[in-house]
């Protein structure tokens, strides 16, 4: 039967030298044979297998320069029938210089303090032996490894050194500096940053740490000038990092840093100086009051007495609101404030506070200027319902009286700088207003375009480029007035949008007026209605596009 012939053998081989291991195999035809080291396959492609006769083969492994990783037992296996075969282990051992397991390693220590050193190496062969050398010095007595090196105390930095020896030779180690430990140097960079009425946040790069960890870094604060110590901080590090709090506001301080270890503390740093900032005002204007004067209003509050602040004041800031919006704001240095662009038919929100370089103090008392109260005890109707039946009336008087003739020959009527046309329905003799804002988010029917656009009095191509940027009248409410001109102005308005938003915009009106001299044609009217049809053309992106 198939069978591995030979005994188990153990074989030292110096590191270096080159190794031939051999199997033979009775028994077997053209077997497959592998080599296993230490239960793993051998993948060395030095590996040979000669036939002896039929049945009769050897197998080499070559081993050209063995080293102390070549360590191990080696032998052969075959399968035979679904078994595996093995035979007689070799046990290779290779023997060298010795190696080190354990080196001399660099430390920091305090002068004159005792250490220690440590050493440990292997062979094969053993036994090993550590010899020890500071600098180039020999110190001790040859010592089994592994060694420990015992140092009463050092003054000065130093090297050291350990040697394994055996029967093959002899290793060195790595070289271990010994530093000695020391106060650490000042910081630097000091830098104060977020300075805040009360805090401030200081950061630093810590200087040589004279080889020993740095444990904690002391700030000094004090009052400038001067120089009264007000607080000392420490605190532990890392982080370099620290934040003052608790300081006065609008005062001059300086900072200055140390670090320490176990062998002391650093010189402070320089003084490095920043100053906090204001406090906001903590008072509030009170008895904010108003006086109705045209074309604006004259407001007057209480102010603080000058002995009450502690702050330096710049002035105060008044807002107003309408329609839950804050429609401007302005800063006066007295107590009064002179406003002109609000909207006197509604209700007027007015607060005022205290300025400084911090900010805003507390909000006074909201003030309710309601719209009666501006039209003389009575409330005026909204945009759109009060003004245009006096004009219609007193345009068709006035038409009516000095010009019928032209009331036949023209068809259209005149349109203020609203947006109104004014006209009569031929037939019915009834004067009648039509309006229709620019764009329209709810479309109308095409029957009320078409009125609104025939009341105008323009072009039929002017018709067709405007119809489908009408605007409902109901979806806007008018507001300040931005700027104005010769012929007309241009207002703050809000535009509700199709899911009940709001949107602030800006509206470009012709003059209203009642006097015969300055009624707009249907010329005047036409050139500023092509001109929004240009704009509803026009493109660009330092062009404000057209809405309605």
């Amino acid at each position: 039967g198939m069978k591995f012939t030979g005994s188990p053998i153990k074989l030292k081989v110096s590191q270096g030298q080159p190794v031939k291991l051999n199997c033979s195999l009775e028994g077997m035809e053209d077997p497959e044979m592998l080599w296993i080291k230490d239960g793993a396959v051998v993948q060395s492609v030095d590996q040979v297998y000669i036939p002896v006769d039929e049945e009769h083969w050897i197998g080499f492994l070559s081993l050209k320069s063995v080293e102390r990783t070549d360590s191990g037992k080696y032998w052969c296996q075959v399968e035979n029938g679904g078994k595996k075969e093995e035979s007689q282990q070799v046990w290779l051992i290779v023997e060298g210089v010795p190696y080190f397991t354990v080196e001399p390693e660099d430390v920091s220590v305090s002068p004159n303090a005792p250490f220690h050193m440590a050493c440990a190496a292997v062979g094969p062969p053993e036994p090993v032996t550590i010899v020890w050398w500071m600098g180039d010095t020999r110190v001790g007595l040859p010592d089994i490894s592994p060694s420990i090196l015992n140092v009463s105390g050092i003054n000065q930095s130093t090297v050291f050194s350990c040697e394994a020896h055996n029967v093959k030779g002899l290793s060195s180690s790595r070289t271990a500096t010994v530093q000695i430990k020391a106060m650490p140097l000042p910081p630097l960079n000091v830098t104060v940053s977020q300075v805040t009425s009360s805090n401030a946040s200081v950061v630093w790069v810590p200087g040589f740490d004279g080889r020993a960890p740095l444990h904690s870094c002391t700030l000094q604060v004090a009052e400038s000038p001067g120089g009264q110590e007000v607080s000392t901080e420490v605190t532990p590090v890392p982080p370099f990092a620290y934040g003052l709090q608790g300081l006065k506001h609008s005062t001059n301080y300086s900072v200055r840093v140390q670090c320490s270890n176990e062998m002391g503390s650093s010189p402070f740093t320089d003084r490095v100086y920043f100053q906090t900032l204001e406090l906001a005002p903590s008072s509030t204007p009170q008895n904010i009051h108003v006086i109705q004067r045209d074309p604006g209003l004259i407001l007057e509050w209480e102010g603080v007495a000058p002995d009450v602040l502690k702050e330096n004041v710049l002035g105060y800031r008044l807002e107003w609101i309408q329609d839950n919006v804050t429609q401007g704001e302005m800063i006066v240095q007295d107590t009064k404030a002179n406003l002109t662009t609000w909207n006197p038919l509604k209700d007027l929100i007015i607060r005022v506070c205290v300025l400084n370089s911090a900010g805003c103090g507390p909000w006074s008392d909201l003030f309710l200027l309601e719209a009666q109260e501006v039209m003389g005890g009575q409330r005026q109707p909204p945009y759109g319902t009060s003004w245009v039946p006096v004009a219609l009336g007193i345009l068709t008087a006035l038409v009516t009286a000095v010009a019928l003739a032209l009331i036949l020959l023209r068809k259209r009527r005149k349109e203020t700088r609203f947006g109104h046309a004014f006209g009569s329905v031929v037939g019915r003799g009834d004067p009648a207003v039509h309006f229709r804002a620019a764009r329209s988010f709810n479309r109308e029917g095409p029957e009320l375009i078409e009125a609104t656009l025939e009341s105008v009095g323009i072009s039929d191509e002017l018709k067709t480029k405007l119809k489908d940027v009408l605007i409902q009248e109901q979806q806007f409410t008018l507001g300040r007035m931005l700027g104005k001109g010769e012929f007309g102005s241009v207002r703050e308005a809000l535009l509700k949008l199709d899911d009940g938003s709001f949107q602030k915009v800006a509206v470009k009106m012709l003059k209203v007026t009642f006097f015969p001299a300055d009624i707009f044609t249907s010329t005047d009217i036409e050139e500023f209605l092509r001109e929004a049809a240009c704009m509803k053309e026009f493109d660009h992106p330092h062009v404000t596009k057209l809405i309605g």
